[in-house]
């Protein structure tokens, strides 16, 4: 039945660009078929969905989007469309014991060879404004060197499908992808949160 998830995939795709008008700007990088870790601000529910559907077909069936298992687990259409339709990772956000590692899922697709969309955040911003990044990009950076970490900004998704509306308001939405950000040598943890939040505020069209 993978015939039938695409076809939902596509249909998903459209709607969420005819809804939003949504266009990509490539401006420090193309999308090649290289093993990357897409890394963006987060405002609402439909940000991993715009980010995978401006990726080209035979790239974005290699990416998987990062997801809190809380959501995306509490009902059976959820649950298919993470698994089937976008082949999601899931991640608990409340560690359920001391030793769990949260990114342990991440790291496991890493090593398979896939591509991921991942929100350093950690949850979506209430008024549009980037919060800090939490540590989980830093770690990910630092034991996957072979891996390209590109920032990518999206605009206008918080008046979109702002937090506690069911529906999307119709507005055009563009999706920056810049240059891809690399660990420096003993490069502190703090230091690189900041630089790779920075990577993504520098794409913010100026007014």
């Amino acid at each position: 039945m993978q015939w039938f998830d695409r076809l939902v995939g596509r249909f998903l795709i459209a709607l969420a660009r005819i809804l939003t008008g949504a266009y990509a700007n490539w401006l420090g990088c193309r999308p090649e078929p290289r093993q990357r870790l897409y890394f963006a601000n987060h405002s609402s529910h439909l940000d991993f969905l715009l980010l995978w559907a401006m990726l080209p077909p035979s790239i974005r069936y290699q990416t998987r989007p990062v997801a809190g298992a809380d959501y995306w687990g509490a009902s059976s259409l959820r649950r298919y469309l993470i698994h089937r339709v976008f082949r999601g990772v899931l991640v608990e956000r409340a560690r359920p014991s001391a030793g769990h590692n949260p990114l342990a899922p991440l790291q496991a697709a890493l090593d398979a060879g896939d591509s991921l969309i991942f929100f350093p955040e950690g949850t979506r911003s209430l008024d549009g404004e980037m919060q800090a990044f939490k540590g989980g990009l830093y770690h990910l950076a630092r034991d996957n060197p072979q891996v390209e970490f590109v920032p990518v900004r999206m605009e206008n998704l918080n008046r979109v499908m702002p937090k506690g509306n069911l529906l999307p308001v119709p507005l055009v939405c563009i999706l920056s992808f810049g240059a891809p950000v690399g660990l420096g040598a003993d490069e502190a943890k703090p230091d690189f949160l900041v630089r790779a939040r920075q990577a993504v505020l520098d794409m913010m069209p100026k007014h």
